[in-house]
């Protein structure tokens, strides 16, 4: 256990992990189309005050701002050329957060998808698809990063092509795909496809899970799939905070403190040891999960019932992992966009 995510994972139970990037930055002033990144060199006020809401909200990691941060990403902003210096400065803004508090936290170096489709379905080949990733992997590195954090992929290809960059980076990391497709990605795995397929990799994550998607309640259910599998392998759990709905022009998630309280000691007792949440949710949020993490006792695994009946509907009739599951589809165009 030399890194320090594994060894805090060895001393506690829980780790609460953090909230929303783009809902946040939102309310700092971000404009829709503007990519958050560029905050690292143009406004870092406002990212260490992204950070530090975290951790002064109880979190024992954050991700950086830096979740887009890859070559075809920024490509569409005319900035691929300062993907090691955005990369790179995004770490050194949250190691500055993380060596000022007072405790131990980890600094987790966000990793988006590429925004492509992999070959033999598109054009972009694995050889690209790894040298992205390890550029990416090199500046976080650089900037202090403890681990990389992949989140919100829907294709095993560009999953086992990151893996293959962070090794070369000698990164140790942290993986989460998004099954928001009747309970898969939208490229079609599975919650037992995903434990499968990360056993199957030369360089295994040390913790995997579920990120963002539609609601907590099915984030849940995908939890649910993945202890099915008998995985010993620590389990991440980042929902949003409720479904998101247009208000007066603008996405807003209905989820209430409350409710992420509520989801966070079920998500624990479905199996998961590292615990946050993804778009809309907010500092206040996290301190309620906080609080309900370490004052109320572990429970039985929930049921499907109770979980709906503490979080809402399923938003698909079942979980991903039968022959009626809807096909994938292609992935979306357009700037995909974790904590949005």
């Amino acid at each position: 256990m030399t890194d320090p995510l594994s060894r805090m994972l060895a001393d506690k139970d829980v780790l609460l992990a953090d909230g929303a990037t783009g809902t946040n930055l939102f309310n700092m002033g971000l404009k829709a189309g503007e990519p958050p990144e560029l905050w690292n060199t143009d406004a870092p006020d406002k990212i260490l005050t992204l950070y530090r809401g975290a951790v002064e909200a109880g979190s024992d990691l954050f991700l950086t701002n830096t979740f887009g941060g890859n070559a075809s990403r920024l490509k569409l902003h005319n900035a691929q050329a300062r993907v090691r210096e955005l990369n790179r400065i995004g770490a050194e803004l949250g190691r500055e957060v993380a060596d000022t508090a007072e405790r131990t936290v980890i600094v987790a170096g966000s990793v988006g998808p590429t925004g492509e489709i992999m070959e033999p379905v598109g054009t972009l080949s694995h050889a690209l698809a790894v040298e992205m990733f390890h550029e990416q992997a090199d500046g976080l590195k650089e900037g202090g990063a403890d681990i990389a954090w992949l989140e919100t992929i829907s294709a095993p290809e560009e999953f086992r092509a990151a893996a293959e960059a962070f090794a070369l980076a000698d990164l140790p990391w942290c993986g989460t795909m998004s099954f928001d497709t009747a309970g898969r990605t939208m490229m079609g795995v599975s919650s037992a496809g995903m434990v499968q397929m990360v056993e199957t990799l030369e360089t295994p994550p040390i913790a995997f899970g579920a990120n963002c998607g539609t609601g907590a309640s099915d984030l849940l259910r995908t939890v649910l799939g993945f202890a099915a599998q008998g995985t010993e392998r620590p389990i991440i759990a980042k929902g949003n905070a409720g479904i998101p709905k247009y208000v007066d022009g603008h996405i807003h998630y209905d989820g209430t403190p409350e409710l992420m309280a509520e989801y966070a000691v079920m998500a624990r007792d479905c199996g998961a040891r590292i615990i946050g949440g993804c778009c809309g949710t907010m500092p206040d949020h996290l301190r309620q999960m906080r609080a309900a993490l370490d004052e109320r006792p572990r429970g039985e695994r929930p049921t499907l019932d109770r979980i709906t009946q503490a979080l809402g509907p399923f938003s698909s009739a079942n979980d991903g992992t039968g022959e009626d599951t809807a096909p994938a589809r292609p992935a979306r165009g357009g700037r995909r966009r974790r904590g949005g």
